[in-house]
């Protein structure tokens, strides 16, 4: 639920940005800093936030059918979130990114254990 979560955002923010006149330009009340990020990011923001999308949406799918590319795919955002707000905290000095660290750690750590990844391994979704 986390990655279809993450998927549905990321499309609505690409929306969002898209068509500022539509209704979803209200989501950004919720992030007005995000906002300004993604405008910053120019045509960059209209790549990443629908690659994002999809990326999460893989993960999604590929954890529901318990697939080991599905498992691996969102280690692999985890890992990325992970470094990704690290350095924002770091660099931007945006402390707020802290609170990703420990939920990213620990999903990692759940997704890399040895349980999780005999439960994707040992289905047929592999292929």
């Amino acid at each position: 639920m986390f990655f279809a979560f993450g998927c549905l955002m990321a499309g609505a923010s690409a929306a969002a940005l898209a068509m500022p006149w539509s209704p979803l330009h209200h989501l950004w009340r919720v992030n007005p800093r995000a906002h300004a990020g993604f405008l910053a990011m120019g045509p960059w923001a209209f790549v990443l936030l629908p690659a994002l999308s999809a990326a999460c949406a893989v993960a999604a799918v590929g954890l529901w059918v318990r697939a080991e590319w599905g498992r691996r795919t969102a280690l692999a955002l985890l890992v990325a979130n992970f470094i990704g707000d690290g350095i924002n905290a770091v660099v931007r000095g945006d402390l707020r990114t802290l609170i990703g660290l420990p939920i990213a750690a620990g999903l990692i750590v759940y997704l890399s254990s040895a349980r999780v990844k005999a439960y994707c391994e040992s289905r047929g979704g592999n292929r």
